[in-house]
């Protein structure tokens, strides 16, 4: 398969009015990512798919991520006055990073026998607005696997044929994948608990019970 750069530079040509843009992985140099807008990730699905030199017609997996807000350091160089000379030197500034949610898609072409290609999106945030274009009317195998991660991280793909919940059962409030999730302690549906589900039930028997 060309260099992700080359891929990117013909989508924008193709379709220029786009927001995608290439994300390294400094821990995978070879596995850049395609990040693209919601608002435009099936016309670029579309795009992966029928361009003849790439045929991406297969999604392998699609997954979930959670990432909470974040207040990150970094070391930049400014410019700054010491001992009556300008010097350059470096500092830590602190920036907050916003918590969203992203949907990570696995793309091969067993046409051509080449890839992956890792398209994301991103939702607005982690609370009302969890919403990402959903890609199953170009990938079929995408259907359950956005269920997935709609059940268990929250993302609401809008446009998928049949989305709920796929795992939980449909009465279950909260999203198990999410960072900030918390475990409930009353198992009531453990019929034998033990172990440390046993010291957690204990807590809502009444003093001297017996499970």
């Amino acid at each position: 398969m060309e260099p992700l750069e080359s891929i990117l530079a013909r989508l924008r040509a193709a379709l220029p009015q786009v927001e995608v843009h290439l994300e390294p992985n400094p821990a995978v140099p070879e596995q850049a990512s395609l990040v693209v807008a919601r608002d435009h990730a099936l016309a670029v699905a579309r795009w992966l798919r029928d361009d003849p030199a790439l045929q991406l017609d297969y999604c392998s997996n699609v997954t979930g991520v959670d990432w909470p807000e974040m207040l990150l350091k970094e070391k930049v160089k400014v410019r700054r006055v010491v001992d009556g000379v300008e010097r350059e030197v470096e500092e830590t500034v602190e920036r907050r990073r916003p918590g969203h949610l992203e949907a990570v898609y696995h793309l091969y072409s067993m046409t051509r026998r080449h890839g992956p290609l890792i398209l994301r999106q991103r939702t607005a945030n982690r609370a009302e607005d969890t919403h990402l274009a959903s890609l199953t009317p170009v990938w079929r195998s995408a259907e359950f696997q956005e269920r997935e991660a709609y059940d268990l991280f929250g993302i609401l793909f809008t446009g998928h044929p049949d989305l709920r919940r796929i795992l939980m059962w449909d009465e279950f409030q909260d999203f198990p994948m999410r960072k900030d999730y918390v475990e409930p302690d009353d198992y009531e549906y453990e019929p034998t608990p033990h172990d440390a589900v046993l010291t957690k039930t204990q807590r809502h028997y009444p003093a001297g019970g017996a499970p």
